[in-house]
């Protein structure tokens, strides 16, 4: 399950898609929704990311670009359907750069320890891109949080 977030993680990095403003405003209003409805308290980032930071972390420095993250995760879809869970046990490591725009900026909130529960529209996802398990164009919802920082 590993090489098969790998190869996501990899394939999102190699090609940009470009939405029309009417579409970046579909995406935005079906997240509000979202959050209206589940009573959720998200701020949202200029681009387009929703957060709410859960714990910051520890220490002085917040995580960087070039930093190599070890983290945790479990992914769902808006419905509550979760497509992904990646344990505590058995953590992912990456550089920072080598992630999705949503939990680049999302791991750059935090620091060592840090979690943050993201809401990830299509542009800083996965985009026009499928896989076997998020389909093209998902808005998706983690809970992310790092292990280790270095």
């Amino acid at each position: 399950m590993k090489w098969i977030s790998l190869l996501v993680i990899v394939l999102s990095l190699m090609s940009c898609t470009t939405y029309s403003e009417e579409e970046l405003n579909s995406f935005d209003a079906k997240i509000q929704h979202y959050i209206d409805s589940t009573g959720l308290q998200m701020e949202r980032t200029e681009d387009g990311l929703y957060y709410s930071i859960l714990e910051e972390g520890e220490g002085e420095e917040f995580i960087g670009y070039k930093d190599h993250v070890t983290f945790y995760y479990k992914g769902s879809f808006l419905s509550g359907n979760s497509f992904q869970v990646i344990s505590k046990n058995d953590p992912l490591n990456f550089t920072v750069s080598q992630l999705i725009i949503g939990w680049q900026d999302a791991l750059m909130m935090l620091k060592k320890g840090g979690s943050i529960h993201i809401i990830i529209p299509p542009q800083l996802g996965y985009a026009d891109r499928s896989s076997d398990v998020i389909p093209a164009n998902t808005v998706l919802e983690y809970e992310l949080t790092v292990l280790d920082v270095q």
